[in-house]
């Protein structure tokens, strides 16, 4: 056999398949390992998402993703590297290409970017009533694109992350209690006393009023028809919107049983003829 191998000249390709077969083993072997690797190091991060109520898992889970990816990118790239293929071009091409890729979807990352920093800092959640992008609704999904918000009248709005993130939010439901502003303004002659009595009453009656805080009702504006109470009793937050759009027509109604009038702006106007001043007074 070795006289056939030699008449042949096999052997002098031995050293040449051995080094090949060595590094076809190398090559699977990273591959196996650079495969396990990179889904554990996927699940270790998706994992920790999950782990801690502050954290958004799906933002842990895209991240893992992402770690994988690039673990698999690298492995592939060390593959290549043992079978002596020149890969500082290829790391090269593929900066290249992530670069126009970045240019051609930077609306896109963009967004995604400020959906990554509204998952890490969450300043609203899935359930809460927010304004954010000019808009007032119910958060109904938050993804790393876009957030999706419900109004009151049924209608589904999709907002781009980019255009919330960096603007003012307000979040209606981040705490539990809520003051509800209102004014109302009585005529010069009524009695300042007499009205704050009759809108005190009128909170104490509503059942989702809350005693503590007690309600703030005071005088904040002498205007030129009227004098205006700043009027904020404290509420849960489920029930902002109720007291907001009942409690003017409690109050007015208290007002007119009482007999204080809420008056209709007006002006005096003084017209001269001749000598002899007259006055009249103009409503408006």
């Amino acid at each position: 056999m070795r006289e056939v191998f030699e008449s042949l000249g096999i052997e002098q390709y031995m050293p040449a398949a051995l080094q090949w077969a060595t590094n076809i083993a190398l090559a699977i072997l990273i591959l196996l390992i650079g495969y396990l690797f990179s889904g554990w190091v996927a699940r270790q991060i998706s994992r920790t998402g999950t782990r801690y109520e502050k954290l958004d898992s799906t933002l842990f889970s895209f991240l893992g993703s992402i770690a994988r990816y690039i673990i698999l990118a690298f492995t592939f790239i060390a593959v290549l590297n043992r079978f002596g293929v020149q890969t500082t071009s290829i790391v090269a091409l593929l900066g290249a290409a992530g670069l126009a890729i970045g240019l051609a979807l930077q609306g896109a990352l963009s967004n995604l970017a400020a959906g990554a920093m509204l998952m890490i800092f969450r300043p609203y959640k899935v359930g809460d009533f927010t304004e954010v992008g000019g808009i007032f609704g119910l958060v109904d999904e938050i993804s790393l694109f876009t957030t999706n918000l419900k109004t009151f009248d049924n209608q589904h709005i999709i907002l781009p992350n980019g255009k919330i993130w960096g603007e003012k939010i307000v979040n209606h439901s981040h705490h539990k209690i809520r003051g509800v502003d209102m004014r109302f303004g009585i005529a010069y002659d009524a009695d300042i006393d007499k009205a704050r009595a009759v809108i005190h009453q009128v909170l104490a009656n509503n059942a989702q009023v809350l005693n503590d805080p007690a309600p703030f009702v005071e005088v904040e504006t002498l205007n030129d028809s009227s004098i205006d109470f700043l009027v904020r009793p404290f509420c849960n937050g489920e029930h902002y919107f109720d007291l907001l759009y009942s409690l003017p027509e409690q109050v007015k109604k208290a007002l007119d049983a009482a007999n204080i009038e809420i008056p209709f702006p007006h002006r005096k106007v003084i017209v001269f003829n001749g000598d002899k001043p007259g006055t009249s007074v103009l409503s408006s």
